[in-house]
C-alpha cells in the first residue's frame, strides 16, 4: 500500500477525527494543512524554514511543472523530493483546476483540456493520461485524478469581481446560452469516466496514492451524483474539489457540511483550496483531514498577517512605531527569532517590518510568509487538540478568527 491512514481520536461532539497518515517519504498528522508550492517551491523559504513552520506536508502543482522545467527533467535529477530538497510527504494536483481558473486559455472537450502556455504561448494538451504520466515521474506521494472543474454557482448571481466565472461562462456557453445545471451535469459525467482512465493510467500505485475528486458545485443533488459514483471506484482517499471558487462563506461550509458524510469514512477525505480559518474549522468538524491554500504565502507577500484576532495589515501607518511582534502568542522566526519565548524575548518588531515592506527589501515577504504558515500549523495543532479534548469552546476563545466555524458561529 502506498498510504496508510490510522484514525487515532474522534470527536463525539462531531464529525472530527485525528489521524496519521504513513507515505514512501514519511508521515503526517491530521487535520493537516499543506503549504501550496505551486512550481516546487514554497515563495521565499527554504524546506528547512518551511520544516520548522511544523508543515509535514506540501503541495505542488501538475500543471505548472509540466510546462516549467518538465516532468522528464524532473524524473531525471531524482523525482520531485530530490529536486527541491524536501524529504517528506508530496502531493500533486492534477492541473484539474487550471481548466477553470485560466477559462479564458483553453479549450475542453470529453477527452481532455488544451492550454495557451503561460510560458511561451504554446498550445497544451491535458488528458487524464497525461496527468498520470506527468505526476508518475514527479513521483509525488499523492497524486490527483484529472478532473472537470466547472463554476461552483451560476456566473449570473456571481459578485461582480468575479470575473473567472464570467470567463468559464463564456467559455462554456452554447448557442449563446450558458445552462449551469446542465454544465455541472457535464463536468460530473467526465470526472467520473477521467477518474476511470487515470486509474487504469497510473503505473506507480504501488508507490503513489491516488485520490479522486468529488464535484457538482453547490447543487446537493449533483454532489451527491458524484461522490457516489467517484467513491464506486476503490482509492486510498477522496478530495472535495470545486469549493471556494466564487460562492460565498456560507456556501463554502453548506456544501463542505452536505457532502463529507458522503465520502468513506475510513479513507482521507481532502478539501481542496481552502482555506481560511472559520471555513478549515467548519471543516474539519464535518469530517475533513486535509487541507491546502495559496493564503499564507500569497498575503505574506503584500504584507498582510494572520492573527488569531484576525489579519493585520502591515503596511498601514499604525504600525510605524509599534515595537511588538506581529502576534505575541507566536513562536516563529518573526515572533521569536532565538527561540527563547517570555515577554522579554527579541522580535522582529512590526514597525521593523513594514520598514522592510516599504524599502522594498526581501527580508519583509519572508518574514510575514515564515509567521504566516507557522500561524497555520499552529491552528492545526490546536485544531487536533480541541477533537481529542472536544474543547470546541476553547478552541474558540484562543482563535477568534475561526468563531464562525464553530457551533454558536455561521458554522452551526
Amino acid at each position: 500500500m502506498p498510504l496508510r491512514f490510522e484514525i487515532l481520536a474522534e470527536s463525539t461532539a462531531s464529525a472530527a477525527r485525528v489521524g496519521l497518515v504513513t507515505t514512501p517519504h514519511g508521515s503526517f498528522d491530521t487535520p493537516a494543512f499543506m503549504p501550496v508550492g505551486t512550481r516546487a517551491s514554497i515563495r521565499g523559504l527554504t524546506p528547512r524554514q518551511v520544516r520548522q513552520t511544523g508543515s509535514q506536508i506540501l503541495l505542488n502543482n501538475t500543471y505548472h511543472l509540466l510546462l516549467r522545467p518538465g516532468p522528464e527533467l524532473i524524473e531525471r535529477l531524482g523525482g520531485v523530493h530530490r529536486f527541491m530538497n524536501w524529504d517528506g510527504p508530496i502531493l500533486t494536483d492534477s492541473g484539474g483546476y487550471q481548466a477553470y481558473s485560466m477559462a479564458d486559455t483553453n479549450a475542453i472537450d470529453d477527452d481532455g483540456v488544451t492550454f495557451r502556455s503561460a510560458v511561451d504561448g504554446s498550445l497544451v494538451r491535458l488528458t487524464p493520461e497525461r496527468a498520470i504520466e506527468v505526476q508518475n515521474a514527479l513521483g509525488a506521494d499523492i497524486i490527483m485524478a484529472f478532473d472537470d472543474c466547472p463554476p461552483s454557482v451560476d456566473p449570473a448571481s456571481a459578485p461582480a469581481n468575479q470575473a473567472p466565472l464570467r470567463l468559464a461562462a463564456r467559455r462554456d456557453t452554447r448557442r449563446d446560452r450558458y445552462d449551469h445545471a446542465q454544465r455541472l451535469r457535464v463536468a460530473n459525467e467526465r470526472t467520473v469516466r477521467w477518474l476511470e482512465r487515470c486509474k487504469k493510467a497510473h503505473q506507480r500505485a504501488d508507490e503513489q496514492a491516488l485520490f479522486g475528486i468529488v464535484q457538482g458545485g453547490t447543487d446537493p443533488e449533483q454532489r451527491a451524483w458524484s461522490a457516489q459514483r467517484v467513491c464506486a471506484i476503490d482509492l486510498p482517499g477522496y478530495a472535495i474539489g470545486g469549493v471556494a471558487v466564487g460562492e460565498s462563506p456560507g456556501q463554502i461550509m453548506q456544501t463542505v457540511r452536505e457532502t463529507a458524510p458522503l465520502l468513506p469514512s475510513d479513507k482521507l477525505r481532502y478539501l481542496m483550496g481552502v482555506g481560511y480559518e472559520r471555513d478549515i474549522v467548519a471543516a474539519v468538524r464535518a469530517g475533513i483531514d486535509m487541507f491546502d491554500c495559496v493564503l499564507p504565502t500569497r498575503n505574506g507577500r503584500n504584507a498582510n498577517a494572520f492573527t488569531p484576532a484576525g489579519q493585520i495589515r502591515l503596511r498601514n501607518a499604525r504600525f510605524a512605531e509599534d515595537p511588538g511582534p506581529i502576534d505575541p502568542a507566536c513562536d516563529c522566526p518573526a515572533c521569536d527569532p532565538d527561540g527563547v519565548g517570555g515577554s522579554d524575548r527579541p522580535v522582529f518588531s512590526r514597525a521593523y517590518i513594514r520598514h522592510l515592506f516599504m524599502s522594498d527589501e526581501m527580508l519583509g515577504p519572508v518574514l510575514v510568509s515564515l509567521h504566516n504558515v507557522r500561524h497555520f500549523q499552529r491552528l492545526m495543532l490546536d485544531i487536533r487538540r480541541a477533537v481529542r479534548d472536544d474543547d470546541w469552546l476553547g478552541l474558540g476563545r484562543r482563535w477568534p478568527v475561526a468563531r464562525a466555524g464553530l457551533p454558536g458561529g455561521n458554522g452551526d
